[in-house]
C-alpha cells in the first residue's frame, strides 16, 4: 500500500483540481449517437469471428499466454504441422485478431511507483475538442490508457509516475491544457487482478 504520509503537501486523494469553476454536469446522452455506432461496429466485427475455428482459437489462446512461443512449438499444441500453424498465424495477424506482440513489465521494478486514475471533465464536447485532448494524452508518457466514457464524465486516464511530486506536476499541467473543467484523481493502493488477457474461455460457452 502507498504510504499516505509520502504524499507531498497540497494534494489529497481522492484529488480534485479545477481549471475553472464547476458548472453543471454534462449531458449524460452527449454520446448516444456515437454510442450507438459504436456497438454497430464492434457487432460487425463480431461477426468475423464466426468464422474463427477451433485451431484459431486455440492459437490465438497460446500466443495470448507466450507471445515468445516458436511457430515449432505453436503448431504441435494446436495439432497442426508448422507450415499451416505460421500461414494461420500470419492470416490472424493481417485479420487484426492480433495486435501485436510485447512484454509485460513490473512498473515498481522499474521506479514507476504510482498508479493513479484521472477522470476528466471538459467544457466542450465539440468532435475537435474531444480529439484535441486525444491528441493531448498521447503526447503525454505518464498517461498509460486514455478512455472516453459516456456519462458525466468524459475521459478516464490511467497514469503511472515515479513519484508523487512528478504526478502532482502532471496535474498542474493537465488541468491547464485546453477545455479541461475538472479533473478528479484517485490514487491506487492495492490491485486485485490485472488481466490484460481477452477471455478466451468464454468462446467455447
Amino acid at each position: 500500500m502507498q504510504d499516505t504520509q509520502s504524499i507531498p503537501p497540497g494534494i489529497s486523494w481522492p484529488g480534485n483540481f479545477n481549471s475553472r469553476n464547476k458548472i453543471a454536469q454534462t449531458d449524460a446522452s452527449r454520446y448516444d449517437v456515437e454510442i450507438v455506432a459504436a456497438l454497430q461496429d464492434k457487432s460487425r466485427k463480431a461477426d468475423v469471428s464466426k468464422s474463427l475455428d477451433r485451431i484459431d482459437l486455440q492459437i490465438l489462446r497460446e500466443i495470448q499466454a507466450d507471445g515468445r512461443i516458436t511457430n515449432v512449438d505453436l503448431a504441435k499444441r494446436v495439432g497442426i504441422s508448422p507450415p499451416p500453424c505460421l500461414r494461420r498465424v500470419r492470416a490472424l495477424e493481417e485479420a487484426g485478431y492480433i495486435q501485436g506482440y510485447r512484454g509485460l513489465l513490473e512498473p515498481r521494478l522499474l521506479g514507476f511507483e504510482v498508479t493513479v486514475f484521472a477522470s476528466v471533465h471538459l467544457s466542450s464536447q465539440a468532435e475537435a475538442d474531444l480529439k484535441a485532448f486525444e491528441d493531448f494524452v498521447r503526447n503525454e508518457p505518464m498517461v498509460r490508457e486514455c478512455w472516453m466514457l459516456s456519462g458525466e464524465v468524459d475521459f478516464i486516464l490511467k497514469c503511472v509516475a515515479p513519484d508523487m511530486a512528478k504526478f502532482q506536476d502532471f496535474v498542474s499541467h493537465l488541468t491547464a491544457a485546453p477545455h479541461v473543467r475538472n479533473v478528479r484523481t484517485s490514487l491506487v493502493l492495492h490491485n486485485s487482478k490485472n488481466e490484460p488477457a481477452v477471455p478466451l474461455e468464454m468462446k467455447a460457452r
